[in-house]
């Protein structure tokens, strides 16, 4: 059985996850590619909230380029976004896998 101060520790936990959870719903992280041509913002680690392409990179003869330099800024950003996730909810958990939880 649970304590009360054990039962008091885990709701608190849970507290400060969901908190956590809220604050990383809005986070915005950002990336580029191509030395700055492309820009992608991403909004809670799941949402592009825009894309930035700089017109001189614009080459309709090799289009290719510009896909890649725009997956890669996305990749980018949502890899920096997922690090970022981890990192607060490990400063919360300790390191702790808590099932459910990102």
């Amino acid at each position: 059985m649970m304590n009360r101060n054990m039962l008091k520790q885990a709701q608190q936990m849970q507290a400060r996850l969901a908190a956590v959870q809220d604050e990383l719903a809005v986070a915005r992280t950002e990336a580029t590619a191509g030395g700055g041509v492309v820009k992608v913002a991403v909004i809670g680690g799941s949402k592009i909230e825009s894309i930035e392409i700089d017109p001189e990179v614009v080459d309709p003869d090799d289009v290719e380029m510009l896909q890649d330099l725009i997956l890669a800024a996305i990749n980018e950003a949502m890899d920096t976004a997922q690090k970022l996730a981890a990192d607060k909810m490990s400063q919360i958990t300790g390191g702790m896998n808590i099932p459910g939880r990102t």
